[in-house]
Parts: structure tokens; C-alpha cells; sequence
């Protein structure tokens, strides 16, 4: 027999309504999908400043934060990867049950993850931000140095080098960061946003 059948969810006596209710606006994932260097996390650390300014519980979840702990555990290929974006999914869904606006900054490079990432969560709780801008543009910001590493052949399942990024199919925003200020970008996601939480209300 499974252990697997022993393990019976329990069903707390606060449901995820009277956690919004209490907070005063809804809950959901902001999933920053895009390359290296793209502009994600930039883009969701002014974005969590904006919504905490207006008095929203958020939180962030960043790549190489969980990398250093959560998921510390798992290398870089492609079953590990989708097995880093399954927990950080898992995570995402716990803390949107706590009533918290969660932002995610992630490659995410594979459409079959961000559809199962969807279904985990709910569209009317998953809100996909693509991240768009040219591998050109994101080598010329690359502060750490990863794309001239991965083209030497030091980093190995690199993405947008030596692994492949899917661009996203039908996310809910794409923002251009080659094209647009950080400030821009960020208002082009509230209005979006505001939009998602009015009807989730």
C-alpha cells in the first residue's frame, strides 16, 4: 500500500476569504518569466515597493535566494530545473493561501512548467509577466559575468545559450525593458494588476 494514502490534508478553520478579508485585497502570484539579465527581479523589487506602499501584505521569491537554500539540493539540468520551478510553485501557492501578494522572479524557460504552474495555482491566481528583451541586451547588462562564462563553456545548461528559453505563448503582460524605464514597466503591471484583484474581489 502507498504511504502516499495516509497523508489526508487538513482543513483549518481560516479559509483563504477570511485571510483577504482581514488584508483588504486579494491574493496572487506575479510570476516574472524571462532571461537572464531581463530585468525580472529589478522589475518585482520596485513592484513589491509600490504595492507594500499601498498597504499590501507581499513577498518575494527570487532565484538565487531559494538556490541557497530551498533548493540548494539541485543542479542545473532540465529535470532539476522543472523540479526547482514545481517547489517554488508549491511555495507560491502556500503563501497565496496566507493571503499574501507573491512575486516571483524566475527564468522559467519551458511553457510545459508555466501551464502546470496555471493549473497549481488557478488562472484567476497565476498573473504572467513576460520579461521581454534581446539576449543582446541582456549580455550588456550582465553584471555577474554568466553569458561570457556559459559562451566559454564554463556554465553548462545555460539558458539562452546552451538551453533553450520557450518564449511565453500567452502570458498576461509582456514588459519590453529594452524599451521602457523601470517606472514605466511597473505601472504598465498595476494597472494590470488592479484590474486581476478587482476581480477576484
Amino acid at each position: 500500500m502507498s504511504e502516499k494514502l495516509h497523508i489526508i490534508p487538513h482543513s483549518h478553520e481560516i479559509s483563504v476569504s477570511d485571510r483577504r478579508r482581514q488584508k483588504g485585497h486579494s491574493s496572487l502570484v506575479i510570476w516574472f518569466v524571462g532571461l537572464s539579465g531581463s530585468g525580472k527581479s529589478t522589475l518585482a523589487s520596485r513592484l513589491e515597493q509600490k504595492l507594500f506602499e499601498r498597504g499590501m501584505s507581499t513577498y518575494i521569491l527570487d532565484g538565487d535566494n531559494i538556490r541557497a537554500g530551498l533548493n540548494k539540493d539541485l543542479d542545473f539540468s532540465d529535470a532539476a530545473r522543472k523540479e526547482n520551478i514545481r517547489r517554488i510553485g508549491e511555495v507560491a501557492k502556500l503563501l497565496v493561501d496566507a493571503g499574501v501578494i507573491t512575486l516571483t522572479a524566475f527564468i522559467t524557460p519551458f511553457e510545459e512548467e508555466r501551464n502546470q504552474l496555471k493549473k497549481l495555482l488557478g488562472a484567476d491566481q497565476y498573473f504572467e509577466v513576460y520579461v521581454d528583451c534581446p539576449i543582446e541586451e541582456c549580455e550588456k547588462r550582465d553584471v555577474k559575468g554568466l553569458y561570457a562564462k556559459a559562451r566559454a563553456g564554463e556554465i553548462s545548461n545555460f539558458t539562452g545559450i546552451s538551453s533553450p528559453f520557450e518564449e511565453p505563448t500567452n502570458p498576461d503582460i509582456r514588459i519590453k525593458t529594452a524599451e521602457l524605464s523601470v517606472e514605466e514597466g511597473v505601472e504598465q503591471i498595476i494597472k494590470a494588476i488592479d484590474l486581476k484583484i478587482k476581480t477576484n474581489n
